[in-house]
């Protein structure tokens, strides 16, 4: 009960805390654009506290699941000169980019200033290299900076990790830095080949995700299958031993069995192997210094950000499914499970910055649909229909609850 109680707690702390400073955002760019606020309130459904300031009402509602900003002739047009119609394109574009953007803020402020606490940066001096790899065949020493690739330059790992995965294994020209003195090399990197299923497992080995496109969904794996066996091999719910029998080496096809809706199924699964690229090369890491941790901060920061975009470019393509999508049950349960302060405000960082990414979508019921709405006006001098934007944000609000149905489904059948 008292797990419960204090999953809870962090749950409406988080989820209250994020809706805050999103409405907060909205309400701080409408007043200094001298727009009226009718009421702001956090939450949907009965009101379990208000107060009416000088011309805002403050308000908290039962369920802590969204909030709003109401402002004067934003859903019907209002002859008050404070109105949002009434307000320039720009200031109301401002408005309404607000919420997202205080969000994107805080998660790279949060995100930067855990990873400045945690360490610096890998830099780009060798440490070590490794046997059968290319950095030997061409002598590269310990104390050697790799300081260019191709006409690129590389500061530290995240830079070379990033040329090497464009390469495709062809020649790199290298310039190595030695003593001072500057050296030019012609090196092809090592390929290595990884065995990949395209199944993601949670904890008990319940298969939470199945790739688009992979051997596992060809060959007839769905989400939410149970791992029983690989190879006639019981699992019991031991991750690691479904992972470690995956990837066993000289395996090319197994048998798996999953349970399906109470009965076992066996799947011959052939992987597939992706290749890498690496020159074979240890690097050291960057001097514990201030500067040192502030740079290790925007290089994670960074890649932390692109993440969240390249998954959403996924999700539009077709790369990753509705199935692999995560809605206010499957996040709760993630931040539940939540253990130590860093790791829940590490959580925190990345719900914010999904949150604003997502709502600066171009899809209508969205603060992204709103400013295409306010763009499409700007080109055309003159408001849209009220009927023609009220229908609009009506096929998008519909589109946005048939999602959230779909999603809380599979979060429902992923946990239970």
């Amino acid at each position: 009960m008292i797990t419960f109680i204090l999953s809870a707690i962090k749950i409406i702390i988080l989820l209250g805390f994020l809706i805050f400073i999103h409405e907060l955002g909205h309400f701080t760019v409408a007043k200094l654009c001298k727009v009226k606020v009718n009421e702001f309130a956090i939450g949907f459904g009965p009101t379990i506290w208000k107060k009416q300031g000088k011309e805002t009402k403050y308000a908290l509602r039962l369920f802590p699941l969204g909030g709003f900003v109401s402002m004067e002739g934003e859903e019907e047009r209002s002859e008050d000169s404070r109105s949002f119609s009434k307000a320039s394109i720009p200031k109301r574009i401002a408005i309404v980019v607000a919420g997202a953007t205080v969000n994107i803020i805080f998660a790279v402020v949060i995100y930067f200033i855990i990873s400045a606490t945690s360490g610096t940066y890998i830099s780009n001096e060798i440490n070590s290299t490794i046997n059968g790899y290319a950095a030997q065949s061409i002598d590269l020493k310990n104390g050697d900076k790799i300081v260019q690739i191709d006409n690129k330059k590389i500061n530290n790992k995240a830079d070379l990790d990033k040329i090497l995965k464009k390469s495709k294994g062809e020649d790199l020209n290298i310039k190595i830095e030695r003593e001072n003195n500057t050296l030019d090399f012609t090196i092809k990197p090592t390929e290595v080949k990884t065995k990949v299923t395209g199944i993601y497992l949670d904890e008990n080995c319940k298969i939470a995700a199945v790739e688009k496109g992979s051997s596992s969904e060809k060959q007839g794996i769905k989400s939410n299958d149970k791992l029983i066996k690989i190879n006639n091999k019981e699992i019991n719910g031991d991750r690691n031993k479904a992972l470690e029998l995956i990837g066993e080496k000289g395996v090319n096809t197994m048998l798996v069995t999953v349970e399906r809706k109470g009965k076992e199924i066996n799947i011959e699964l052939t992987p597939d192997y992706v290749s890498s690229y690496y020159l074979g090369v240890n690097l050291k890491q960057a001097p514990d210094t201030f500067i040192n941790r502030c740079i290790g901060a925007r290089i994670q920061t960074k890649e932390f950000v692109f993440s969240i975009v390249d998954n959403l470019k996924k999700l539009f393509t077709g790369n990753v499914g509705i199935d692999q999508m995560m809605g206010p049950v499957g996040i709760s349960e993630v931040v539940a499970k939540t253990n130590g302060f860093q790791e829940f405000i590490s959580m925190m960082a990345l719900i914010s910055l999904s949150l604003g990414v997502t709502n600066l979508l171009p899809i209508p019921a969205l603060d992204g649909g709103k400013i295409v709405i306010l763009l499409i006006e700007l080109i055309r001098r003159k408001p849209m229909k009220a009927e023609t934007e009220a229908k609009i944000q009506l096929i998008g609000l519909s589109i946005l609850i048939t999602l959230s149905i779909l999603v809380t489904y599979n979060d429902i059948v992923r946990i239970f």
